[in-house]
């Protein structure tokens, strides 16, 4: 049992939607977001932060969930992966799966959401700001060719889509 005076109120948006939880202040936000919310696509491995499976955007900055707690997201921005869903796939996820991105899925949400969080910042990167940036995620199934090509080819995709 959790001692009540090491249990906070944390109020912070999930893909979208005001949320509010009591969590023990020693509960990482990986744990938060699978256990309390059923978020499946954040992922465990390292639990150091340092292989990027668990990545979430947190006010759209890539953070490692397995390496923060969850109390620290107390008035912010939280997207997971189920948070990209919609009538149409984003188009990082159309060109993971159009260029083969991907081969067991395992780091492809870290690795997607990572790639957002780029093309969010800069709409045409280079191939070297694409490695620079999808470097902080470990794939053990790829040589990574197929996830930069994937990278700028939704670049690519985004630039063409109509402004609204």
């Amino acid at each position: 049992m959790t001692d009540p005076a090491h249990v906070v109120t944390v109020r912070f948006h999930l893909n979208g939607r005001a949320e509010q939880v009591e969590v023990p202040t020693s509960l990482t936000l990986t744990d938060l977001l699978r256990d309390r919310f059923g978020l499946s696509g954040v992922k465990f491995s390292c639990s150091r932060g340092v292989c990027g499976v668990c990545t979430v955007l947190v006010d759209g900055d890539p953070v490692a969930s397995c390496s923060q707690f969850s109390f620290q997201i107390e008035g912010r921005a939280v997207q997971t992966i189920e948070g990209l869903r919609g009538d149409v796939p984003h188009a990082v996820q159309r060109a993971f799966t159009e260029h083969g991105g991907f081969q067991c899925g395992y780091c492809t949400p870290g690795m997607v959401l990572t790639a957002k969080a780029l093309l969010d910042r800069n709409a045409a990167p280079d191939r070297a700001e694409v490695v620079e940036w999808m470097s902080s995620n470990v794939c053990r199934c790829t040589g990574y060719e197929a996830i930069v090509e994937s990278v700028l080819a939704a670049a690519e995709m985004l630039r063409r889509q109509p402004r609204a």
